[in-house]
């Protein structure tokens, strides 16, 4: 993997990609949660990488990807990634995104209909108003001062083993939280700021529609939030094929990497044939 910098108005985007593989396209792009990095991918790239083109980023204001003004919304986040993927030549991606990735690549899928040719939804969530309460999306704008007042030790002991059952998403998600030891305001920050954005999306009530091959993965043992209703939900009004992850939580990927693998190659494999109909 190539490190490389994109430079925004707010700030750096630090991101790792290899175009290099047997099949040029599609290109899989892989987009971690709130607070997480690219090291959330390391069982995915390493499964992928030299089969398809990859990439993975530290989102804007996660990790390397700091200093970053945090005056920007879900659709610039869409958009930088879009002039990101044009730069490397990823013009068939295919979005992999884990919760808070999950609703980028919607957002990217508003703004990009036609460049998107497939979408996989990690422990996401649907990005549309209509499968949220008023009350959450009022809590979601003032979460902000929720983990900057919350004890460290304890939010770190819940933000590792409240997303990840098995030992090795555990310690790979306390190393990540680690990156943010000893400076708790900008992870509350980082995280208000996303949670923030993320319910303004919501409230901009716009269709969100995939309109390429998509799939929905849920650890069954997800208990980020309402995720696993959300996705029970999709999936009944939009078809969308739901894979239930046995013994996974929110980060099932890391949870049960094989079996996530299988299914995002299996994905790939109808994301060629729908573009291949076209």
């Amino acid at each position: 993997m190539i490190k490389r910098i994109h430079k925004t108005p707010c700030g750096c985007i630090h991101y790792w990609v290899n175009a290099a593989a047997d099949n040029n396209a599609p290109q899989l792009v892989f987009l971690p949660g709130l607070t997480a990095d690219h090291r959330l991918f390391k069982k995915q790239i390493k499964y992928f990488e030299g089969k398809y083109p990859v990439f993975v980023w530290d989102a804007p204001g996660h990790a390397s990807s700091w200093p970053f003004t945090f005056d920007f919304n879900l659709m610039d986040k869409a958009e930088w990634l879009d002039e990101i993927l044009t730069r490397e030549g990823f013009y068939q991606p295919v979005i992999i995104g884990q919760s808070m990735g999950g609703y980028v690549g919607q957002a990217y899928a508003q703004l990009f209909p036609e460049k998107l040719h497939g979408f996989v939804s990690i422990d996401s969530a649907p990005l549309q108003r209509e499968y949220v309460t008023a009350p959450e999306i009022w809590l979601l704008k003032r979460m902000e001062p929720v983990y900057r007042y919350y004890p460290w030790k304890a939010l770190l002991k819940s933000g590792t083993k409240g997303v990840a059952m098995t030992d090795y998403g555990r310690k790979l998600m306390y190393r990540i939280m680690m990156t943010y030891d000893g400076d708790q305001e900008r992870y509350a920050k980082l995280s208000g700021h996303g949670f923030k954005i993320l319910a303004e999306a919501m409230e901009a009530d716009l269709p969100y529609e995939i309109r390429c091959p998509a799939l929905l993965i849920c650890g069954k043992k997800d208990h980020a939030g309402s995720c696993m209703r959300y996705n029970k939900a999709w999936h009944k009004k939009t078809g969308i094929p739901l894979e239930w992850i046995e013994g996974a939580g929110h980060n099932s990927n890391t949870d049960a990497p094989e079996t996530v693998n299988r299914l995002i190659e299996t994905m790939i494999k109808t994301a060629v044939r729908g573009h291949g109909a076209n």
